[in-house]
């Protein structure tokens, strides 16, 4: 059975940590790909008071099966205290694709 694949969503307070992040967990294979997406306006709850930040969006597309490698990485070069990890399960897509994804990350092996 091949493990699901997944759309991990990061956002980064900065393109360094993007760039750190994005190319440490593909160069370590816990990713087939990130995106970083610039230009975000977080507006969220921290502290009980309602903040307002830029942001770049990571788009990490994975596996499941090294979901846990990922999440635990990224957690470690992630400079916030509680960092959004969320992760997506891609119900369907190219087979090409998503066959590259788990080639990509091992989950085929």
């Amino acid at each position: 059975m091949n493990p699901l694949p997944l759309i991990i969503l990061c956002t980064c307070p900065d393109l360094a940590t993007a760039e750190r992040i994005a190319e440490t967990v593909v160069g370590e294979r816990l990713a087939a790909c990130v995106n970083i997406v610039p230009g975000l306006t977080s507006i969220y709850r921290w502290e009980n008071r309602a903040q307002r930040d830029t942001e770049l969006l990571l788009l990490i597309k994975t596996h499941q099966a090294v979901y846990s490698s990922l999440e635990a990485r990224i957690r470690e070069l992630h400079p916030y205290r509680i960092p959004e990890i969320v992760a997506l399960p891609i119900q369907t897509g190219s087979a090409a694709y998503l066959n590259w994804i788990a080639d990509c990350t091992g989950a085929l092996e």
